[in-house]
C-alpha cells in the first residue's frame, strides 16, 4: 500500500514536471518578446559609459548622447562644455606618500590654523571656530600635525563674492606650506555653471581635500575626505532637535515629510539630468521638491515646458 502511495506521488510529480515544461516551451517566445517590448519602453537616463570615468570625456550621459547636436555645437555654450584636466593636485598622494607621520608622534593629532589676514565668509569662519574651540587645536605650529589655511577656500567659483583671487601666490608665500604636506584644504564649490569643473584654480600640491561633491575619479580613496555641502545659514552650534530617536520608536514615522528639496534646477549642464529624472517623485503632500530655473543669466534660453510651473511654485 505504501508502494503504491509513492508511486502515485513520484508518477503525479512527473506528469507535472512535463506539463510545466511543455508550457514554457510553447510561450517563450511570447515572453521573450514582451521581455523586449518591455525593454525598449524603458531607457535608463544613465549609460554603460558612465562607468568609464577615466576614458569619459562628457560631463553627462545626456551630453554623451546628444554631443553632436545643434545644442551642444552652438559656439556660445561648446566652450563651456570641454572636460577639464584636473591637474591641481597629486592623484597618487596617499597617507603613506604624502603625509609625514613624524609631525603628529610628539604632540599627537593638533590642529594648526594660520593667522587671518583677509575677510572670509560666514560659512568658513564657523569651520575655523569649530576646529578652535575644539580640544585638538594648538596655536603652536610647532605643534601641529595638521595645517588648515586661513585663506576662503569654500568657494571656487570666479563668479561669486567669496572667490578669492590669487590664491596660489599666497600659498608660496607661507614658510610652513611645504608644497601642501600636512594641510588641508576645505572646498564646497568649485567651478563655474555649467560645467562645475573640479579645478580649484590653484595647485593643492600634497595636500589633503575635503571638498563636497567630489567625483569618484579624483577622489583619493583613504586620504581625501567626502564633506556634505551644507547652506550657509546652517547654525554653528545647536539648531533644531533630530528626529532619530522618535523615528527608531515610530513607524510609520511622525514626521510631515518623507523627504523635501528646495533649489535650483538645473536645465543644461553637469547635474542637470539627475535633477530633471527627479521631479515625478514630488507628490505635494509628504514628498515635495521645489525647483527654481532660474539660474545664469541666459536661464530662459534654455527652459523647458516645466520651467514656468516650477518657478512659480518655488517663488510661493
Amino acid at each position: 500500500m505504501q508502494a503504491k502511495k509513492r508511486y502515485f506521488i513520484v508518477t503525479t510529480f512527473g506528469i507535472a514536471l512535463i506539463l510545466i515544461f511543455g508550457f514554457l516551451k510553447d510561450h517563450h517566445g511570447d515572453i521573450s518578446l514582451l521581455q523586449g517590448r518591455e525593454s525598449a519602453k524603458i531607457r535608463s537616463f544613465m549609460d554603460e559609459d558612465d562607468d568609464k570615468f577615466d576614458e569619459d570625456l562628457h560631463i553627462s550621459a545626456k551630453q554623451r548622447r546628444t554631443h553632436k547636436s545643434s545644442l551642444f555645437n552652438r559656439p556660445q555654450i561648446k566652450g563651456k562644455y570641454q572636460q577639464h584636466n584636473n591637474a591641481f593636485f597629486n592623484k597618487d598622494c596617499r597617507m603613506g606618500t604624502c603625509f609625514n607621520f613624524s609631525r603628529c608622534k610628539v604632540h599627537g593629532f593638533r590642529v594648526y590654523i594660520y593667522p587671518e589676514l583677509e575677510r572670509v565668509s560666514s560659512t568658513y569662519s564657523k569651520i575655523l571656530t569649530v576646529i578652535r574651540e575644539s580640544r585638538y587645536y594648538t596655536p603652536d605650529p610647532a605643534k601641529a600635525c595638521i595645517f588648515v589655511l586661513s585663506m576662503d577656500t569654500l568657494d571656487r567659483d570666479v563668479l561669486s563674492r567669496d572667490y578669492v583671487k590669487d590664491v596660489q601666490g599666497k600659498l608660496n608665500k607661507l614658510d610652513l606650506w611645504n608644497n601642501g604636506q600636512n594641510h588641508i584644504i576645505f572646498n564646497l564649490y568649485s567651478g563655474t555653471w555649467p560645467d562645475y569643473a573640479e579645478d580649484l584654480g590653484f595647485d593643492i600640491g600634497q595636500a589633503m581635500l575635503a571638498k563636497a561633491s567630489i567625483s569618484r575619479s579624483n577622489f583619493r580613496t583613504g586620504f581625501d575626505v567626502s564633506i556634505p555641502l551644507f547652506a550657509k545659514d546652517h547654525p554653528l552650534k545647536g539648531g533644531e532637535p533630530g528626529y532619530l530617536h522618535v523615528a527608531s520608536n515610530s513607524i510609520p514615522s511622525t514626521r510631515q515629510y518623507i523627504l523635501s528639496f528646495k533649489g535650483k534646477r538645473y536645465v543644461i549642464g553637469i547635474g542637470s539630468e539627475t535633477r530633471n529624472s527627479l521631479y515625478h517623485i514630488h507628490n505635494g503632500r509628504d514628498i515635495v521638491l521645489f525647483t527654481t530655473c532660474k539660474h545664469g543669466k541666459d536661464w530662459q534660453n534654455w527652459k523647458d515646458a516645466r520651467c514656468e510651473k516650477d518657478n512659480a511654485e518655488f517663488d510661493r
